[in-house]
C-alpha cells in the first residue's frame, strides 16, 4: 500500500508542477510554432547608407579641424614667440643653413644641421633689421666675417 501511495503522490506533484496545468492558455489547444520572416534583401551600397557615411566623415573631419584651432588659439602654439623671431635665413646646402635670430635686443647667428643646432656668434647691435630683403643678409654676413678675421 505505501507503494500505491508513493506513486500516487508522484502523479499529483509531477501535475501541479507541469507547465500545462500553470498556463493560462486551454490545454486543449495545441501551440502553433510561428513561422519564419522572409528574408529581406537590403541593399549595403545604397545612397542613404552612402550619404550617412559621407556626413560622419564630413563630421569627424570638421571636428578635428576645430580642436586644432582651438588649441592653436587658446595654447599659445604660435609659428614664432614675439620676443624671439627669426630675421633671416641662408641655406649653406641642402641641409644645412645659417640662421639669424633676433632675440630682445640681440641678434644671434646659428648653424642648422639635421639633429643639432650650433651658436656661431651673438651680436649686441643688430646685423640687419626685421623686415630687409634677404639679399641683404648674405652680403652683411660677409662683411662681418671678414671683418672678424682681419681682426
Amino acid at each position: 500500500m505505501p507503494l500505491r501511495c508513493a506513486g500516487s503522490a508522484m502523479v499529483l506533484l509531477g501535475g501541479l508542477f507541469s507547465a500545462r496545468a500553470w498556463s493560462s492558455e486551454d490545454p486543449d489547444i495545441a501551440v502553433k510554432p510561428m513561422p519564419a520572416p522572409a528574408p529581406v534583401n537590403i541593399d549595403p551600397v545604397s545612397t542613404g547608407s552612402i550619404m550617412q557615411m559621407l556626413m560622419g566623415l564630413l563630421l569627424v573631419v570638421g571636428l578635428i579641424l576645430l580642436l586644432a584651432w582651438l588649441l592653436r588659439r587658446f595654447t599659445g602654439l604660435q609659428g614664432q614667440h614675439r620676443a624671439m623671431q627669426v630675421v633671416a635665413s641662408l641655406p649653406l646646402s641642402a641641409r644645412e643653413k645659417l640662421v639669424l635670430v633676433q632675440v630682445g635686443d640681440k641678434q644671434v647667428l646659428l648653424g642648422v644641421a639635421p639633429g643639432r643646432v650650433s651658436h656661431i656668434e651673438s651680436y649686441e647691435k643688430p646685423l640687419i633689421q626685421p623686415g630687409s630683403p634677404a639679399g641683404e643678409f648674405a652680403m652683411r654676413l660677409q662683411q662681418v666675417m671678414q671683418r672678424k678675421d682681419g681682426r
